[in-house]
């Protein structure tokens, strides 16, 4: 018997029925809500953006920072005007840049650190540069999710990029997101890397202070030693020392004993090796104060405001080379004389050193047929 038939009879007159009750106001004004609906999709102008970052405002700092990772030519053009109303503001924290090997615990010591100073009154914001993915380019997100902590603390602001396959695991806006992070009250401003090669220059290129960690139980600790970051390391921290102390405490003398086989660095203070424990927080104060003594030297004898100089002169003469890069590919009909070159070069008809130049001299030209 189905229900029609079932309630056919059904008395609803009876104490058993339920009766209609008064129909109750909504809870929330409707209007209020389409309102709120129609604000979040609305894009915020430069100046609500530049005036939220100014006031601290996390939600419209990371608009801003996904408008500067935006690959859009109208997201580009007005991530660049939210920027140079920053500027004014910026140029007040600590950079510090931290790279290393694969599993040396990297997000582990940012976390401890990054405890460490927002106790003592820090604001910190972490740009987490995540590995990309190689089929949608998007970040796998890893280090928040591993920062437990500190991606709850409420002086804390962590964004993961993605790297995109730039120079040195380091995202190719995270300048500009620095710029918009300091802009905002941040007064130290921690850059991690995906890991260690000749490409971190990258990454040294952007922090006033660059820090190496380095594992003490991984067999030969010299084997690990590359010319090229150990110049550029202004301190080298053995991490997980807890593990097996007397090693750490090898491999912090096999460091030193290597770093006196390199020329004084620019900076003209000595690179120092320490040892450091993110799980049980040992050396995690000695290593800031090792930080903060590095860049009251620096400042005193002048390096500190020469390498930010230096540093915006290469952003200078890299927004160059890019630009001339994505000028050159939007180049209309280009992308016919490159195909019509490829295939000349395939049949061994053309260099590709001529093809490249005489591709150069039609856009110069604007000769593309």
């Amino acid at each position: 018997m189905d229900d029609k038939h079932l309630y056919s009879n059904f008395d609803y007159n009876s104490a058993l029925s339920v009766k209609e009750g008064i129909k109750q106001p909504d809870q929330v004004n409707n209007t209020y809500l389409e309102r709120l609906r129609a604000k979040r999709h609305q894009e915020p102008t430069v100046e609500e953006l530049v005036n939220g970052i100014i006031h601290g405002e996390r939600t419209l700092l990371s608009r801003a920072i996904t408008l500067v990772e935006s690959s859009l030519f109208s997201h580009q053009h007005k991530a660049q005007k939210v920027i140079e109303r920053c500027l004014p503001y910026s140029g007040k924290s600590v950079r510090l840049g931290i790279t290393g090997v694969p599993g040396a615990g990297k997000s582990t010591v940012i976390e401890a650190l990054g405890k460490h100073l927002t106790g003592h009154g820090h604001k910190v914001a972490v740009l987490a540069i995540d590995p990309s993915s190689e089929r949608s380019k998007g970040s796998i997100l890893g280090d928040k999710t591993r920062m437990e902590e500190l991606s709850v603390d409420p002086n804390a602001f962590i964004r993961p990029s993605p790297s995109a396959g730039s120079l040195g695991g380091v995202a190719r806006k995270t300048r500009e997101i620095i710029t918009l992070c300091e802009a905002s009250g941040f007064d130290v401003v921690i850059v991690e890397t995906v890991g260690v090669g000749q490409s971190e220059v990258a990454a040294h290129s952007m922090v006033d202070f660059f820090l190496l960690l380095q594992l003490a139980n991984t067999g030969d600790e010299l084997q690990g030693i590359k010319r090229g970051i150990m110049e550029m390391a202004d301190m080298i921290a053995i991490n997980k020392c807890e593990l097996d102390p007397e090693r750490s405490e090898l491999a912090a003398a096999q460091y030193r004993n290597a770093l006196h086989l390199f020329p004084m660095p620019e900076s003209g203070r000595t690179v120092e090796v320490t040892l450091c424990s993110a799980y049980t927080k040992q050396g995690i104060p000695e290593l800031w104060n090792k930080v903060m003594e590095y860049v009251a030297f620096t400042k005193q004898n002048g390096f500190f405001y020469h390498k930010r100089q230096q540093q915006l002169i290469r952003i200078l003469d890299e927004s160059i080379e890019n630009g001339l890069r994505e000028r050159f590919y939007n180049t209309p009909g280009i992308d016919n004389q490159i195909n019509n070159l490829r295939q000349e070069i395939l049949d061994n008809r053309i260099s590709p050193y001529t093809a490249a130049e005489q591709l150069l001299n039609n856009v110069a030209t604007h000769d593309l047929g």
